[in-house]
């Protein structure tokens, strides 16, 4: 598209968007005023009653778990069992108070942002979807809010908990605390809670007329100038939008702040009790103030760093300091002049990765990357369904009663270990989950669930690459993945595995259970599992439909009415990934 150059031609820009913009956000905001009060009911009505209806169950199980787990020691369940009725009892409160302002923003903005994107690049009849977008689809959106928040009620928490109570392995030791640590932590924290809330709400207070006025400077530069984000012409109508709406957005950053501030107020406490010192929590408290300043200054582009002292609050900290300032003395005294100069100028180089180099990478977005692991679960589902790896069975009990550990762990974790094994194959210096895409650290989506994925797979796909897998081996792992306990190296005696090294056996046996650990971390949340039980139900049906399976008349009767009301086919199959990947980036996956 052509950018407008020159003071005139901004100016014509500028003038000729504002009728376009105007009339948009008249119409955003009808159909806000109308589908808005719907959809927050929902929202509001649904998760009060999910949250609500379960905490006696919650309260009680949580208590049992606490009561029960060998996972924590004596001392700390006093504690907790002490502590634990204020957050149960505020719960129903947060749970109303939350529904409520969460039901209102999402009846709000989901329809006024529909009906910008109906005008955006690629979309046919523009006309009929701004006036069609963000209505039936909000109130489905809603419906799909309440069916994740009851997904986690019912099964993310109780899965929670059933891992506190499992047995302790032989090298694990229960988690306890000293009660002499105590009193100095709980009065670090007093202390500390409202230093830090005063402080750093008043840094926030005293940046947000700077936030403000530079964030509506960027805005107007990059919608006169058509630049930065507004460069695209699918971003344009946003343009307006966002800079109505960034005055909210500095709000939400200020309390944002403000809360957060507590939380750096507890962790002072925690700092006093993990360092045992009364000076170290002390020294964080002060820390955190300048941390928030700073980074307020980064995000602000302000000055570097914090006007603010920021002491050491780690021991070992210190001690490094005061090591490298012996050495540094050391060094003084016994090097000649000119090869002291030579190498403190030597030291002080420091390799800064180009800035414009990280700008040019295309970084994955999450959605991405959990639409490969279902299509890839869908493709190598059907090749596992006509092995007999997976039977109608299997996908009748996890259709019915939501569980299922063949499906649900077990095929995640054979399409991730697929995945390492091509990786290790080919010397990738990441994930190769395409034959053009290769996930590394620095296209990988900064997310904190992704983040925490990314490096125990890199790990795995070292050992996998030491380990030398065959053709034979890696077919025969398929299977003793879905069928095996792979437990102990001896399970897999009879099993068929064209390797006999015991060795080489633990370390694949390792790898399947720490991968089938991240999967079972991966289905706690709620957008997994309703995605992954409409996988299996398009799966079953389409078995079905082909004579692989001959499935229940009441099962089959359940999925096609849900394919009748439209729940199956919105997500979970292959056709649906490769329309949600519109750039291309993932329109090539093959992990069969």
């Amino acid at each position: 598209m052509q950018v407008p150059v020159g003071f005139l031609g901004k100016l014509w820009s500028f003038v000729s968007f504002l009728p376009f913009f105007i009339l948009l956000l008249l119409l955003g905001s009808v159909k806000a005023v109308l589908i808005g009060p719907v959809a927050a009911a929902i929202v509001f009505l649904g998760n009060s009653a999910v949250i609500i209806g379960l905490w006696p169950a919650h309260f009680i199980w949580t208590y049992y778990c606490v009561l029960k787990t060998e996972r924590i020691g004596l001392v700390l369940k006093i504690l907790i069992g002490i502590l634990l009725p204020l957050p149960l009892l505020l719960l129903p409160v947060i749970a109303i108070v939350g529904s409520l302002l969460g039901g209102i923003g999402y009846g709000v903005f989901v329809p006024l942002m529909a009906t910008f994107e109906a005008v955006g690049e690629g979309v046919t009849d523009k006309l009929a979807h701004c006036f069609l977008d963000g209505t039936a689809s909000t109130i489905a959106g809603a419906c799909t809010v309440v069916r994740d928040v009851t997904d986690f009620c019912f099964h993310s928490y109780f899965s929670f908990m059933d891992d506190l109570i499992e047995k302790m392995g032989d090298d694990e030791t229960p988690l306890d605390i000293k009660l002499s640590y105590l009193p100095r932590s709980a009065l670090i924290a007093c202390i500390a809670v409202p230093v830090d809330v005063l402080m750093i709400s008043a840094v926030a207070l005293w940046k947000s007329p700077c936030m403000l006025l530079k964030g509506w400077q960027r805005l107007c530069e990059d919608l006169v100038g058509r630049e930065g984000p507004f460069l695209e012409t699918v971003c344009v109508p946003f343009a307006g939008l966002a800079i109505i709406l960034w005055p909210l957005a500095v709000v939400g950053g200020v309390i944002a702040s403000f809360f957060s501030s507590f939380l750096f107020g507890f962790h002072a406490g925690l700092i006093a009790y993990q360092e045992a010192s009364f000076q170290m929590g002390l020294a964080y408290m002060i820390s955190a103030v300048a941390i928030f300043d700073e980074y307020t200054n980064d995000l602000l582009y302000l000055r570097e760093g914090s006007c603010l002292p920021r002491p050491k609050y780690r021991k070992a900290d210190i001690q490094k300091g005061e090591t490298g300032q012996n050495k540094v003395r050391y060094s003084a005294t016994t090097e000649p002049a000119e090869k002291q100069h030579g190498h403190n100028k030597h030291r002080r180089v420091v390799l800064h990765r180009s800035k414009t180099f990280m700008q040019t990478i295309q970084r994955l977005r999450p959605i991405q990357i959990w639409d490969w692991l279902f299509r890839s679960c869908e493709l190598n589902g059907r090749i596992l369904l006509g092995e007999g790896l997976i039977t109608s069975g299997d996908m009748e009990e996890y259709i019915t009663k939501g569980r299922g550990k063949k499906l649900s762990i077990k095929l995640p974790a054979w399409c991730i270990l697929q995945c390492i094994i091509r990786s290790a194959k080919s010397d990738s210096h990441g994930l190769l989950i395409s034959d053009d895409v290769e996930v590394t650290n620095f296209n990988w989506p900064k997310d904190r669930v992704f983040d925490w994925m990314l490096g125990p797979l890199l790990v795995i796909k070292e050992q996998m690459k030491q380990l030398d897998i065959n053709e034979d081996e890696e077919m025969s792992l398929r299977k003793l993945i879905m069928t095996n306990k792979n437990e102990k190296p001896s399970d897999w005696d009879d099993s068929g595995f064209p390797s006999d090294d015991n060795i080489k056996r633990g370390q694949l046996q390792a790898i399947i259970r720490r991968l089938q650990g991240i999967v079972a971390n991966m289905s706690r949340v709620p957008s997994f599992r309703r995605r992954f039980i409409n996988l299996v139900k398009a799966l079953y049906l389409e078995a079905i439909e082909a004579g692989a399976i001959d499935g229940s008349r009441d099962v089959k009767r359940r999925v096609k009415a849900d394919v009748a009301s439209g729940k199956i086919g919105e997500e979970g199959t292959a056709a649906d990934v490769e329309g949600s990947s519109s750039t291309g980036t993932l329109g090539n996956i093959d992990m069969v």
